[in-house]
């Protein structure tokens, strides 16, 4: 089993367990989950903290080992930066083309004002926001 942190299109935050991620997903493409707050099928996942459980020699669940969170932080941005195609201020504009299948879909990033996130929103384009430091900072 997996536990996800939701949050529904109205912002309340709940959680869901699930056989697996592939379970997740074929739920929640069916409008399956919905909020206990006000049953809205909009949901998405939230990235949840992380815990890594290891099993000792003897088959007894060992304790939580720390998580280097900025270690990981960095490991993700560096994902980004090199698996996924910079567009620059034109991400809403790819990514409107390719969720509307007139371009093929990839990984893009880029940047997005707070209006160009609502119409993605609204127009159900799925996407993450990454706040990333400034390289003069």
């Amino acid at each position: 089993m997996i536990a996800y942190d939701l949050e529904c299109s109205k912002g309340h935050g709940f959680e869901g367990w699930f056989e697996n991620s592939e379970s997740f997903e074929v739920q929640k493409n069916n409008n399956m989950i919905s909020c206990p707050l006000c049953e809205d099928t909009d949901v998405r996942r939230l990235l949840s903290p992380v815990a890594v459980r290891t099993v000792t020699e003897s088959g007894e669940r060992a304790p939580a080992r720390d998580i280097d969170y900025k270690r990981l932080a960095k490991e993700l941005i560096d994902q980004v930066n090199n698996d996924f195609e910079d567009v620059g201020a034109n991400f809403t504009k790819e990514a409107l083309k390719m969720h509307y299948d007139v371009t093929e879909k990839k990984n893009i990033r880029g940047t997005a004002t707070k209006n160009e996130t609502k119409m993605l929103e609204d127009e159900g384009v799925q996407f993450f926001r990454l706040p990333v430091k400034k390289a003069d900072d």
